[in-house]
């Protein structure tokens, strides 16, 4: 087998009408599912009345953004075996959610981390942080989410030009927009069940293609992978996207850490764990869930290593030097149109379904967090603050797209890892915290949230992703005095830190009461029988 000079061209006409297509059906299911009930529990979290099968194919597909279906694949098509650490880092999360959070964050919660929080510690700025840090991250991710679909939007149906892409960002944005304003989460759950299902067959079909062409043999696959790379036996050991310095290798573990521990503390994951009627419930959608993360995950390892065996390192890495359209460049060479058009929908039906997630979060993190707890002390009115959170929704899905339109040329692996370094340095401590540890108190919270909010934001600022490199947003400056482009390897264990010491220097002891009565109701919560959820629309 010889290397292919493939490259991603303009699939054509079909992709345009199929991709409308879908999104018609997308907004005739989102008008179908709307109820006519109009409280926020509905809104938020669907009356907490989904069954855990359709939560978890939810929670699956808005917990794999188009990062883990085009991204990772294409680090392991041109890197080899340090791209593995990218699909290895969404498997190890959601089995820690499952282990250690989906459960009892179901029992302390209502709709949002900051209800989780303030259940034990009463004070109001608790949910008040917890919703700042919440919109922090959502806006981030939402930003990487519509950068990766202007990216997408070019070689898929040949958009040329920064007016064209930002067209399409601007459209795209405002169609989720449309969706989660209407239906909330009934709407973005049945986007996501179909993005899901989509990722499922065509993740699936592309392996099963690929795989004959190598006689069904793993063996054949790593092989010839490693001779059509140009890299030989190393291309299947560690060490190849490693660069010698040392400030390289500290950053690439910096990603790493942000994409192992990060996206356990995601909030528009973690709000889904309401959205059935008990903590069994929730343990379940989850399991399904990561059983679905693993089949997925393992299918895109074989498609990275098998663009690799069938395109060959070089063709990828001229086509685009990020790996990004490797997954469309081999769907084209084995599949033909069809194949690269049930991709090319799978990969929009991606942005779609973790958009809606992430503007119905920050939504919530607004009305719910900051206006009704932070503002109105839990005094407004439901409809107030139904009405708030369908108003803040638009404008977070406006400033995204708007931000976005300016961070076309960003990295979208950048972007990512950022809100995953707010979500591991922000939320998750806080998370961890109040659930297992007996003596944390509302300064500790209140520490581990801003501290690692806004160590996680200084420390990019003062990096090589904003001065004093060619590549850098302000080439012309020089103000970087933090070498690494991500901040996990520091604000994580800084928030975590932050949060011990917080509550140790508190000079207010802990309610242990409140504690005692938290634990008690998680253990009730996971020991009832689960009832059977009355049907959805």
């Amino acid at each position: 087998m010889t290397t292919t000079a493939l490259t991603l061209t303009n699939p054509g006409f079909p992709v345009f009408v199929v991709f409308a297509t879908f999104v018609s059906c997308a907004l005739f299911v989102t008008v179908l599912v709307t109820t006519d009930r109009t409280t926020p529990r509905d809104f938020y979290v669907g009356d907490s009345r989904l069954t855990p099968v359709r939560n978890g194919i939810a929670i699956f597909g808005v917990y794999l953004s188009v990062e883990t279906l085009l991204g990772a694949p294409g680090r392991i098509a041109l890197t080899g075996y340090d791209g593995i650490g990218y699909l290895m880092g969404p498997i190890v999360a959601i089995v820690v959610v499952l282990l250690l959070i989906a459960e009892p964050y179901h029992s302390t919660s209502r709709y949002t981390i900051g209800d989780s929080l303030g259940r034990r510690l009463r004070a109001r700025s608790v949910p008040v942080a917890a919703g700042i840090a919440t919109l922090g991250m959502s806006l981030v991710y939402l930003i990487a989410q519509m950068v990766g679909a202007g990216a997408l939007a070019a070689p898929i149906l040949g958009l040329e030009g920064t007016g064209a892409r930002e067209i399409m960002v601007g459209s795209l944005g405002l169609l989720v927009i449309v969706y989660a304003a209407i239906g909330g989460m009934w709407a973005t759950t049945a986007i996501q069940v179909v993005k899901g299902v989509l990722l499922l067959a065509g993740g699936g079909l592309t392996a099963v293609l690929l795989m004959s062409r190598v006689g069904w043999d793993p063996a054949i696959l790593l092989s010839q992978a490693a001779d059509h790379s140009g890299l030989g036996e190393a291309f299947l050991q560690p060490g190849t996207s490693h660069v010698d310095a040392a400030v390289g290798k500290l950053d690439s573990l910096s990603v790493q850490l942000a994409v192992f521990i990060g996206a356990v503390g995601m909030p528009h994951v973690l709000m889904r764990l309401r959205a059935v009627p008990t903590a069994r419930a929730a343990r379940r959608s989850v399991e399904i869930a990561s059983w679905l993360t693993l089949a997925f995950c393992f299918m895109a390892g074989l498609i990275g290593f098998g663009a690799a065996t069938v395109l060959g390192r070089g063709s990828i890495l001229t086509d685009n030097a990020t790996g990004n359209t490797a997954v469309l460049m081999l769907a084209k060479f084995i599949g033909g149109a069809f194949l690269i058009t049930l991709i090319s929908c799978i990969a929009f039906a991606t942005v779609l379904a973790v958009v809606s997630g992430l503007v119905l979060t920050a939504s919530a993190a607004l009305a719910h967090d900051i206006y009704q707890v932070g503002l109105m002390n839990g005094k407004a009115s439901e409809k107030s603050e139904l009405l708030v959170a369908r108003v803040t929704l638009v404008l977070v899905g406006v400033t995204a797209i708007a931000l976005s339109l300016y961070a076309q040329t960003q990295s979208i692996s950048f972007l990512v890892g950022l809100a995953l370094a707010i979500a591991g340095s922000a939320i998750l401590p806080a998370v961890l915290y109040n659930m297992y540890w007996r003596r944390f108190t509302t300064k500790g919270a209140l520490w581990s949230i801003y501290g690692g909010l806004l160590s996680s934001v200084l420390l990019v600022v003062f990096s090589p992703v904003l001065s004093g490199r060619p590549t850098s947003l302000l080439p012309d400056q020089d103000f970087a005095v933090f070498p690494l482009s991500n901040p996990a390897v520091a604000s994580i264990p800084l928030g975590f830190l932050l949060g011990w010491l917080g509550s140790v220097l508190d000079s207010r002891r802990p309610d242990e009461m409140e504690y005692a009565e938290t634990e008690a109701s998680v253990l009730a919560d996971v020991a009832a029988s689960p009832p059977e959820p009355s049907p959805g629309p």
